[in-house]
């Protein structure tokens, strides 16, 4: 299963980011093929917080039109909302433990924890998630 962090989907909506055109393909491939997609609600919570933050540089969205995207994406067959199972607080312990994050790097733990619960590959372009023993991840913009 592909997990996607946040910030591939902002890139890829935000016209005016360097990595616009890699992440939209990207993007497009992974909606529209058959190998499941995950997405966390605290990814696509991020994506709309951002994507319709006017205070941010960047082209932004109305929040009409994000949510109509979000609703695009939900609608995909290949596409599931992934939600903390009974296991994930012991994983996102551990994350937290091994990963020695702390502070803004909750959110990161939090990501993997639900990655490794689904036993899927994280797709982030946050060398971060480095730091996270026995997480599967990629870069698909590199």
């Amino acid at each position: 299963m592909i997990v996607v962090d946040a910030n591939l989907l902002i890139y890829a909506y935000d016209s005016d980011s360097s990595h616009h055109k890699k992440s939209r393909a990207w993007v497009e491939k992974i909606f529209s093929d058959v190998e499941p997609v995950g997405l966390p609600w605290q990814t696509v919570c991020a994506f709309l917080r951002v994507i319709t933050n006017r205070k941010l540089p960047g082209s932004r969205l109305t929040v009409e039109l994000a949510a109509e995207i979000v609703e695009e994406w939900l609608a995909q067959p290949n596409v599931r909302i992934l939600a903390p199972g009974d296991e994930h607080w012991s994983v996102l312990k551990r994350m937290m433990v091994e990963g020695r994050a702390s502070g803004p790097l909750v959110s990161d733990a939090e990501l993997v924890a639900l990655t490794v619960e689904y036993g899927g590959v994280l797709y982030t372009a946050d060398r971060d998630f480095a730091r996270f023993p026995g997480l599967r991840w990629k870069n698909p913009l590199e």
